[in-house]
């Protein structure tokens, strides 16, 4: 019996993408035997383990976004794409102030948002062990302290999917024993290896990261934070996706991570890129475990992986 594994990576936004493919997957009787995520995608994944069911990931995300309390963080306002916001001069001045203001005084501590405000968002997420979710289920987060990868799989829930999303300089470091933990993107952009160590014996990965096509200059401090981040989540997810069995990449390469008032068109970009790739997906699921394990094993003689 073939044991699949999704490698869901990070992307803020643009991870509600992995949303609309385990949609697909449910309606096609595909089942998981592990996720690993990073960032959103642990977010996503691990609320798939816990309700077994995409269609309330995608309720509940929906609600979560739509609630007063991630409104008012101003999210958009970090990376608004060039977007118009339809507000009048005055709004838009005072939105560039506030958030200026915002970001001077989060020099005197971890993050942009403070810990208050963080622990508000996460509280919506199942406080409940890992090890008793429905199916493997890991989260990838990056220990500040030594630089060294955590791959979570037991105990809180909440706690892990808040460390592997804890996107350094805009939440809060997460103190976890005697780790600081920080997004587990800072490590592993997509993590096809992980999801391997919990269980699968094959990995389709989903791969949120931004194109890294030529931008126009940056012009001011998150601008510079924003674009170093996609560079690096690039050149990382290239070298991590050497582990994959299959790809797919949802089209949402152009979004912001802040994009999350587009929800619903990821969320069917997600949907999108699965059902084209169905075909391919179904053949990974059937294919003998012996023969996919021995080109696992070429590939590292190779040194691929």
């Amino acid at each position: 019996m073939s044991k699949l594994g999704l490698a869901l990576g990070g992307g803020g936004a643009r991870g509600l993408a992995h949303i609309g493919v385990m949609k697909v997957l449910d309606a096609e009787g595909i089942a998981p035997a592990a996720i690993t995520g990073c960032s959103m995608g642990a977010l996503v994944g691990g609320l798939y383990a816990y309700y077994g069911n995409a269609l309330r990931v995608e309720e509940f995300i929906l609600q979560t976004i739509s609630n007063p309390k991630f409104m008012n963080l101003g999210i958009e306002r970090l990376g608004n794409n060039g977007k118009k916001t339809g507000k009048g001069y005055f709004d838009q001045f005072f939105d560039y102030v506030g958030t200026r203001l915002q970001a001077v005084n989060a020099l005197n501590r971890y993050s942009y948002f403070d810990d208050a405000v963080t622990s508000g968002i996460y509280e919506m997420v199942p406080d409940v062990p890992i090890e008793s979710l429905g199916m493997h289920f890991s989260a990838i987060a990056t220990d500040l302290n030594s630089g060294e990868e955590i791959n979570f799989t037991r105990g809180s829930l909440r706690n892990a999917v808040r460390a592997s999303s804890a996107i350094p300089g805009i939440f809060p470091p997460v103190k976890y024993g005697k780790y600081f933990l920080v997004d587990g993107s800072a490590s592993e952009s997509v993590p096809a290896g992980k999801v391997r160590e919990i269980g699968a014996d094959r990995v389709l990965a989903v791969d949120v990261t931004r194109s890294l096509k030529t931008v126009e200059q940056p012009q001011n401090i998150f601008d510079i934070l924003y674009r170093t981040e996609d560079i690096t989540s690039f050149h990382l997810s290239v070298i991590r996706l050497r582990e994959a069995d299959l790809i797919i990449r949802p089209d949402v390469q152009q979004l912001s991570w802040t994009d999350f008032d587009e929800a619903k068109d990821i969320i069917s970009a997600g949907e999108t890129i699965c059902k084209e790739n169905l075909s391919e997906i179904k053949k990974l699921v059937e294919r003998n475990s012996y023969l996919i394990e021995f080109e696992h094993y070429i590939k590292k003689l190779k040194g691929d992986i």
